[in-house]
């Protein structure tokens, strides 16, 4: 049966945010050979939301403490776009990657699966 699951972001800047991934959050990671670094995730979770039709898929970071997170995302280099906002679910704003992969960063106020 599935083991595990395995997500690609594709940016031009892709050893910009390999090392975002090692450097600034820490990531465990191996490489696969070439420098090509492939890092373990912090616990994780997916969920189906019903839609009107269209299919798609978004990439959502958890945090504890949001106003921490962005406090020490910022002193690490990383740019978050808008404040902090309420959208019942959690707190959420938006995380900027190198060549500018956008992530939604959230403290979420739902029971949460992965620990």
């Amino acid at each position: 049966m599935i083991t595990g699951a395995h997500v690609i972001l594709f940016t031009p800047e892709a050893d910009a945010l390999r090392g975002v991934f090692r450097d600034a959050l820490g990531w465990t990671h191996v490489d696969a050979g070439e420098g090509w670094l492939i890092f373990a995730l912090p616990p994780a979770e997916i969920a189906a939301h019903p839609s009107d039709g269209e299919t798609g898929h978004e990439l959502y970071f958890t945090c504890d403490d949001i106003e921490a997170t962005i406090d020490e995302l910022r002193a690490k280099g990383l740019e978050v776009r808008g404040d902090p906002e309420d959208r019942g679910w959690g707190i959420a704003t938006t995380l900027v990657l190198p060549g500018d992969v956008k992530v939604t960063l959230y403290e979420p106020r739902h029971p949460l699966a992965a620990r």
